[in-house]
């Protein structure tokens, strides 16, 4: 027999006065678990682990226990539910008040229904399920893990991940709808729905993370293992909680492993595991979920703070802790580093590891008895201890303080290169440049124009506005770090605005639409391909909801919308982004000028317009006249479902009739394309017989034109194969320098007074 199972044989027993210890530490809020103490004495769970765990080798640690359990689980999840009615019926089973099992225990609900506030009750009739209807005082099932914010998305239409039982609570209509896709964040007290922390999530750089209360975070924190282990990379925790995963061998953050250890589990949550392992019961999956069994697996796969061991198997083996670590000393101090090595420690068992403490914080772990700590900051004093720990988490006292200082930082960054302009207007011009390199690191750029400091950024890309047309600027920037080292202003680059003359096109136009093929990963694009900002006042989109009326008019400079709300203008060659505020992939969220919340009244309600379907044509209007339409005005039928809509690049102008000609049409589920759009002028602005270019290819660097009218070429712009300006010659000569151009296929556009010449360029 393992030694293992020695152990469970001996530790069989009952883990009652444990509970009432956590019963009593907790009972100012402990609504929940009060609540089934009763049942709890009526269903004595011993300490040992259940018969389902029999084949498991619970002996493991780490990323082997992890992936035993996974395959533990996904074996016996034999039953794979339909969202409905299964989940309906399960629900009312395993989440029942025992005290009347007409009524379902509310996910995030602690109050008696009193109060007159129906969205925290702790309890609701069973039949008033949400059946769409649009009736208040109804509830519905949570995805604690949101849909949307696992990769793909969880569907509920086909049964799999969506429908998993282990993942979905009761939950009071509105509360639902309100925490909608929202991350978890950390809180305390009861549920405040909206957490102390923000995040750079679906509603911009602020967005509200979500406190689930002290009462159900350690649910959460146990149905995101659960789902992590079934569903792996689908479904990984640092997507819906906001943490850190220092100190985890995966995608696993702090937050959750915190809330386990503080968040006993209730016996709601074991009933659940019996009820969901016995597949006679008419919608049970077949599977538990580990970590409501025991959750000290947690512990023994992600290591932090131990949590409760259930079966008593693990945290009675050991009593004893490792010695203190001794001799710590520091060496090799640097600006931002620091050596640290010690005498190792002992155990009766073995030692696993080291917590190293900074100013009484845990910074890093190691197995070793040295560890090179990094990103620490200039001329900044430390105190630094040593802490030995073993398998189960026994830890031995911090070793004697050692104090040490980082060298100071008196070195500048490097400066900035490769400096370019683009996208350059009458009153605008565009900034690019390659980063800076530092010692330490570069904390941002200060930018002058005309030796004047106008502006500081963190990012290699600035736009200088309010400029005057037909004027020469003379640009340089500077790199800096935390200790406010400076570089050297880089070499000046010159650029000339234009005289504002037209191109020949005058309006913005929609350059791509996005409906996929389920879940709200849904984008409007609007380009400018004039030769001028567009003030963005006085435009706004619409959607005529299944062919109808048009409706919902959202106005494209609504600020509470805006991820930045001085974006009120398009610049030229740029686009402007609008998506739906449950949208999850990556090219839409970190290209978005403007999000449409789902959590508002009507007219944004469910984030109208943005939750248009196949059969809602989409307007874009200025100062409420149709200019533009995705879609055939007053057509109820699913014409543009499932799909991705790109304008071609020969459309420059806007269109009120739906014409499939200026399209190109791409699969369901094409994102990759948004953000940038492709655009040559129309035919009757483009003369390509202007112009001709050789060497084509190029072989050297230098390139010349040769005109065939004696109009003036004012400006040159090169253009790569997805639409980017790299290269932009103002009052050029006949001949122009492409060192700067790297080996490709490249677009080249020639500026005169009324003309656009274009020639296909390739440099070898």
């Amino acid at each position: 027999m393992s030694y293992y199972g020695i152990l469970v044989l001996i530790r069989i027993g009952i883990n009652w006065c444990y509970k009432i210890q956590i019963a009593e530490k907790e009972t100012h809020t402990m609504v929940k678990k009060t609540l089934f103490f009763l049942s709890f004495l009526t269903a004595i769970h011993v300490t040992a682990q259940q018969a389902y765990y029999n084949d498991v080798n619970i002996a493991l640690t780490g990323i082997q226990l992890k992936n035993e359990l996974a395959t533990k689980i996904t074996a016996t999840h034999t039953n794979t539910l339909d969202y409905t009615p299964d989940v309906w019926t399960a629900s009312k089973i395993t989440d029942a008040n025992p005290n009347n099992t007409n009524e379902v225990l509310l996910y995030y609900g602690w109050e008696n229904g009193l109060d007159g506030d129906d969205t925290n009750d702790l309890y609701r009739d069973n039949t008033l399920q949400d059946t769409g209807s649009g009736h208040s005082f109804r509830w519905n099932r949570e995805h604690v893990y949101a849909k949307s914010l696992a990769n793909p998305n969880l569907e509920t239409d086909t049964p799999g991940a969506g429908t998993d039982v282990h993942n979905l609570r009761p939950v009071d209509k509105t509360r639902n709808s309100t925490r909608n896709n929202l991350k978890f964040g950390a809180g305390s007290g009861i549920p405040s729905g909206f957490s102390s922390v923000t995040y750079a999530g679906p509603l911009g750089l602020n967005t509200n993370a979500w406190f689930p209360g002290d009462e159900w975070k350690g649910d959460v924190a146990r149905i995101v293992m659960y789902m992590y282990l079934r569903y792996g990379n689908q479904c990984v925790p640092t997507a819906v909680g906001v943490g850190n995963t220092q100190f985890t061998p995966d995608e696993m953050i702090d937050l959750f492993l915190q809330w386990n250890v503080e968040d006993p589990v209730s016996d709601i949550e074991k009933n659940r595991n019996d009820y969901h392992e016995n597949t006679s019961n008419s919608a049970a999956q077949g599977n538990r979920n580990p970590f409501i069994d025991n959750p000290y697996l947690a512990t023994r796969i992600w290591g932090g703070d131990s949590a409760q061991d259930i079966w008593g198997i693990y945290t009675s083996s050991d009593t004893e802790k490792p010695t203190t670590p001794t001799n710590v000393i520091a060496t090799n101090k640097t600006v931002t580093s620091i050596d640290l090595s010690w005498t190792a420690a002992t155990d009766n068992i073995g030692v696993t590891g080291y917590n190293i403490y900074l100013n009484d914080v845990l910074t890093s772990q190691t197995t070793n008895t040295t560890i090179t700590i990094y990103n620490l900051t200039p001329n900044t004093p430390y105190v630094c201890a040593i802490e030995a720990k073993d398998l189960i988490n026994n830890k031995s006292t911090k070793s004697t303080l050692v104090h040490v200082m980082t060298l100071e930082d008196v070195h500048a960054p490097t400066i900035p290169t490769n400096i370019l302009s683009s996208t350059i207007s009458d009153t605008t011009f565009k900034l690019t440049w390659d980063a800076a390199t530092d010692n330490t690191a570069v904390t941002g750029y200060d930018i002058f124009v005309d030796a004047i400091h106008i502006a500081s950024t963190n990012d290699t890309t600035y736009t200088v506005t309010g400029l005057t047309k037909t004027t020469t600027y003379t640009v340089t920037i500077l790199a800096k770090d935390a200790a406010d080292n400076t570089s050297s202003q880089s070499t000046a680059i010159h650029i000339t605005t234009t005289d504002g003359a037209s191109n020949g096109i005058t309006e913005i136009f929609i350059s791509e639409y996005i409906e996929p093929s389920s879940g709200n990963n849904k984008a409007i694009e609007i380009a400018n391909v004039t030769s001028s900002s567009i003030d963005l006042t006085g435009y706004s989109i619409k959607k005529q909801s299944n062919g109808g009326s048009w409706i919902d008019d959202l106005p494209l400079t609504k600020t509470a919308f805006l991820v930045n709300p001085s974006t009120t203008e398009i610049l030229p060659n740029d686009v402007f982004v609008i998506i739906h505020g449950n949208s999850a992939d990556l090219n839409l969220t970190n290209t978005a000028d403007l999000i449409v919340h789902s959590n508002l009244d009507a007219p944004y309600k469910f984030g109208s317009p943005l939750n248009f379907n196949g059969n809602d044509p989409i307007g874009l209007f200025k100062d409420g006249q149709l200019i533009d339409i995705v879609g055939e005005e007053n057509n109820s039928s699913n014409h543009i479902q499932d799909v991705t809509l790109r304008r071609k690049p020969t459309i420059s102008n806007p269109n009120t009739t739906y014409n499939t000609n200026e399209w190109e049409t791409l699969t369901a589920n094409t994102f990759n394309g948004i953000g940038n759009h492709t655009a040559t002028l129309s035919v009757e602005s483009v003369d390509n017989a202007a112009i001709n270019i050789y060497p084509n290819p190029l072989t050297g660097n230098y390139l010349t034109i040769i005109q065939r009218n004696t109009q003036k070429i004012a400006t040159i712009k090169v253009y790569n194969t997805v639409g980017q300006e790299v290269l932009n010659f103002q009052n050029p000569q006949n001949t122009i320098n492409l060192t700067d151009l790297q080996p490709g296929m490249y677009m080249l556009k020639c500026y005169s007074e009324e003309k656009i010449s274009s020639r296909k360029l390739i440099k070898q």
